[in-house]
């Protein structure tokens, strides 16, 4: 994982308030990078500096600390890929985005994902 990971590219935040989330981080100093409506739900990319936060309307939004989500083989090697997803595809950005994700210890979503 150490010669793949680079940094965190993104943090993904449910949200059942999408206009109230975006108010609160343009109020810190985010701007939107991008927004985008999928499978119904609405998506945005809040953007400050180098980094990037995805809020996704969401039902499930826990609603309480600790619910944040965002190497395919390897995971699946080591037996974590635990919610069995497979890498998809989104045309997100220029060229779009690869991504997967799993569940961590404490039931919180983890993505991995890589702009193309």
């Amino acid at each position: 994982m150490k010669d793949y990971a680079t940094g965190i590219q993104h943090v993904g935040i449910p949200t059942k308030d999408m206009d109230a989330t975006k108010k609160f981080y343009e109020d810190l100093g985010f701007e939107t990078a991008f927004e985008t409506v999928n499978d119904e739900a609405r998506v945005c990319f809040l953007k400050m500096h180098n980094l990037v936060m995805e809020v996704y309307e969401s039902e499930d939004a826990a609603g309480k600390i600790g619910a944040i989500e965002h190497v395919y083989k390897e995971i699946c090697d080591k037996n974590m890929n635990t919610l069995q997803d497979e890498i998809h595809f989104l045309p997100f950005w220029d060229n779009g985005v690869r991504f997967f994700t799993i569940k961590g210890p404490n039931e919180e979503k983890i993505e991995f994902s890589q702009f193309l």
